[in-house]
């Protein structure tokens, strides 16, 4: 049995992307709250862990390592085996490339309308910004629905942790009230990652 331990509240999206991970590898963890209401973050003990003071770290048996997408990663590798961490390279590199696609490409351009949206009273609303970053991150969106037009999953016919993060995307972007255009290969792709067992935690809180 791993003795892994993970800091981070589990209303964080990052901090969802590295659960997910240790569900489909059935791994046995310990999550610790952290960050926002939790606090924790800005301590000096926790500060020697993760000196960006951000959520997750995880401690594995010795060895503390930060950053999402890098932790998920290095789950894979470690305790995974095909599918989930493809051994084909060529498929591998697909699955890094979406993972970034949600950190670099999706993510920048939707992270003001999500605080405009989820943390923002409506009253208090910027319209144009929020117009601004719906525009910029409808055509992410539609760029995953042209790509899973000829896949089921991200990096082919079979799921890997390629489709965490922008699994977690698509669940935020689906969720989340505003006019949205009909992606059929999207919304189909979420019907299948919501049937897999381990994203129960993640896909059954409320986005915020």
């Amino acid at each position: 049995m791993s003795g892994i331990r993970v800091w981070g509240r589990i209303t964080s999206i990052n901090v969802q992307k590295v659960v997910w991970a240790l569900d489909e590898l059935e791994l046995a963890f310990e999550r610790v709250d952290a960050g926002r209401q939790f606090g924790v973050v800005d301590s000096e003990p926790y500060r020697r862990l993760n000196p960006l003071g951000l959520v997750p770290t995880i401690d594995d048996n010795g060895f503390v390592l930060y950053e999402s997408d890098a932790i998920v990663r290095y789950l894979a590798a470690s305790y995974g085996k095909a599918p989930f961490y493809p051994t084909d390279l060529r498929h591998r590199a697909i699955a890094d490339l979406w993972t970034d696609w949600q950190a670099k490409n999706f993510s920048p351009a939707f992270r003001v309308a999500f605080f405009q949206i989820a943390r923002t009273p409506a009253a208090e609303r910027d319209p144009a910004l929020l117009a601004k970053s719906l525009a910029e991150s409808e055509p992410m969106m539609v760029m995953l629905d042209r790509h899973l037009s000829e896949r089921p999953y991200v990096a082919g016919s079979d799921f890997s942790y390629g489709d965490i993060a922008p699994g977690l995307a698509v669940h935020r972007w689906l969720h989340l009230p505003f006019e949205r255009p009909s992606l059929p290969h999207v919304a189909a792709y979420y019907q299948r990652l919501k049937a897999r067992p381990a994203t129960s935690k993640a896909f059954h809180l409320p986005v915020e």
